[in-house]
């Protein structure tokens, strides 16, 4: 059998699968280096705002643009319209209902747990044992696994 000196025989089989993982890599190394978190959801900690008005949610997505924050997607719910940016931040325009239930927040802290009612309510004690208020809120946007805490420890 002659093999010529240096070179690899490589299968197929192999080949053809090797190039699409390598493709897929290169497309989440793209994805990060753009400061996109590859992910569908923002990482562990983000931060909300709200604003006044589905007008003014709008206004706010087309100035984070300006300033180089993209949109990542969307997810409106029947209490909320709120935009998911590149960087983590949220725009919310809350419906009038959830404002009943929530109060008037201009902001919000937000973090993604296993047991939202639970990490809710140790926040409010741990608000709580320094002085603030800490309330819990359940419900204010059925069907989505999320849990509010309404505190004064925010000021806006």
């Amino acid at each position: 059998m002659d093999v010529l000196s240096g070179s690899v025989v490589i299968p197929m089989v192999l080949f053809v699968p090797g190039v699409l993982v390598v493709g897929l890599l290169l497309l989440w190394a793209y994805g990060v280096a753009r400061d996109r978190n590859p992910l569908p959801f923002p990482d562990r900690d983000y931060q909300v705002f709200s604003a006044a008005s589905h007008t003014g949610l709008l206004a706010l997505e087309e100035l984070m643009q300006h300033f180089g924050h993209r949109p990542r997607f969307r997810i409106d719910s029947e209490q909320v319209d709120r935009t998911v940016f590149s960087n983590g931040t949220i725009i919310n325009a809350p419906q009038p209902r959830m404002l009943a239930q929530l109060g008037d927040p201009a902001a919000a802290l937000g973090f993604v747990v296993t047991d939202p009612e639970c990490a809710a309510r140790e926040a409010a004690e741990l608000l709580r044992r320094h002085g603030c208020s800490g309330e819990v809120v359940l419900g204010a946007e059925p069907g989505l696994p999320i849990t509010f805490v309404r505190t004064d420890a925010l000021k806006i």
